[in-house]
């Protein structure tokens, strides 16, 4: 086993709260499936009220460089195409599907659970197969990972990075994963190795997951020639081990240049769930229509992992994870850390929904803020080497030349300045608003 390692800037150790379980989730009679389920435009609906759809069928094309499909997650009759509340507390297109009680599959998607190893497609036929299958980034992002497959012209892919980090407290879907769906995940590996042109492929997992990180060494010794190319690399458990800079650092040494991709390093990140999804797109023809999803909380009687398809309501999800326990006043879309509070639990899962916290009164509370003491945690624990101090108070001042200048944009919100600060100062929703408003001054003065 390789040595353990991890990024050097800052870096905080939340309490971990890993204790799901794991066990299928039955469909309810209707779903409501968005549209945009990818950080980019939503995709555009080409089905209509009162179409008959299959499972894995296309309802949604992208629309644009930075969009992603959408299939349906069953057979069914388009209900209507209207609007729903979705995580975000915002009405967005959705198509409602009555479904029917058996999955009749799109034609030549294979439904078999034989693992299928020989890669037939070459690397330009694997990135179109993505985009096809409507692959995003299923840690949280959303991002479209065909374009993140996309080396550009003139830079090359050293490494593959799969991000199994999964370093935010309380969620175990990819941990559940790899667990259960190892040698399927490992093809997924070398499937977006072939795609970007690299026999290098690096899987960076936390300590707290030694059973995952056995199995896959085991495996991979198991068989040498088949996963020839890829190691584990066991990262030392370190909130946010798991952001896309921190991982290159923590595994290459290599440094991410402030507003570069990842791949000005040689490397391209890809998350666990992207990874599985991608074998069963590129194996299997399977578009992208369920995950895991973690339930959970220190109030909850069955914290659970879900392995769910889209559309399906997060309350159905809490209910059967022992339903809402009284004093929770919180739920939370993701984790604790880089989550949102959500204004309504009726809203459906989709590609992006990794799992739902349910926080009591004694955790989530607000508390009393202070004035800033100029203790310095927040720099110190800032894994991006910014100074949240300084970006608050010049985005509470609406001053976005310096925002631009303390480069606001490097920040990657993960919230551990916040988690150190004595004050209580919300330092992230301040940065957070002078980020989205610095973003749109650069975009709009790079279009002139």
């Amino acid at each position: 086993m390789n040595p353990i390692k991890t990024f050097k800037k800052g870096g905080v150790h939340p309490e971990e709260n890993k204790f799901s379980a794991d066990q299928d989730f039955p469909m309810p009679k209707q779903i409501i499936v968005p549209l945009g389920q990818c950080l980019g435009a939503p995709a555009e609906c080409i089905v209509n009220k009162g179409d008959r759809v299959l499972t894995g069928q296309l309802i949604g094309t992208a629309k644009g460089f930075v969009s992603a499909n959408v299939h349906s997650p069953a057979t069914g009759t388009v209900a209507k195409v209207d609007v729903v509340m979705d995580h975000s507390g915002y009405y967005k297109p959705a198509v409602f599907i009555d479904r029917e009680e058996q999955d009749e599959w799109a034609p030549g998607i294979l439904v078999t659970d034989e693992l299928l190893t020989d890669i037939k497609l070459d690397g330009k036929a694997i990135i179109d197969k993505v985009k096809e299958c409507g692959i995003v980034g299923m840690g949280g992002a959303t991002f479209p990972t065909h374009v993140k497959m996309m080396v550009p012209e003139g830079k090359k892919a050293e490494y593959v990075i799969i991000n199994a980090a999964e370093c935010e407290p309380y969620l175990t879907c990819d941990y559940r994963l790899l667990l259960e769906k190892t040698q399927e995940f490992l093809i997924g590996v070398k499937i977006v190795m072939k795609g970007v042109g690299t026999d290098k492929g690096i899987i960076g997992i936390e300590t707290n997951k030694m059973p995952a990180i056995e199995l896959l060494d085991q495996t991979i010794k198991a068989h040498p020639d088949l996963y020839a190319g890829i190691e584990v690399q066991p990262l030392k458990t370190k909130y946010p081990q798991g952001g896309e800079k921190q991982i290159i650092k923590a595994i290459t040494g290599r440094e991410v240049p402030s507003g570069k991709l990842p791949i000005e390093t040689g490397c391209v990140v890809v998350n666990v769930a992207s990874t599985y999804a991608i074998y069963e797109a590129v194996q299997k023809n399977k578009p992208l229509i369920e995950r895991i999803v973690t339930v959970t909380g220190k109030a909850i009687k069955k914290p659970s992992n879900f392995r769910c398809r889209f559309g399906v309501p997060a309350d159905l999800l809490i209910e059967a994870a022992g339903g809402m326990p009284e004093d929770i006043t919180d739920v939370i879309n993701g984790g604790p850390m880089m989550g949102k509070s959500v204004s309504v639990t009726s809203f459906p899962t989709m590609k992006g929904t990794s799992g739902i916290l349910l926080m009591t009164l004694h955790e989530a509370q607000d508390r009393r803020q202070t004035n800033c003491i100029r203790c310095g945690r927040c720099a110190k624990a800032c894994p991006m080497g910014l100074q949240p101090f300084l970006l608050h108070k010049v985005a509470k001042l609406n001053d976005f030349d310096e925002t631009e200048k303390n480069h606001i944009m490097d920040c990657i919100e993960c919230g551990s300045c916040e988690f150190t600060c004595p004050a209580n100062i919300p330092l992230l929703d301040y940065i957070r608003y002078g980020k989205a408003k610095t973003g749109a001054i650069i975009k709009a003065r790079n279009q002139k």
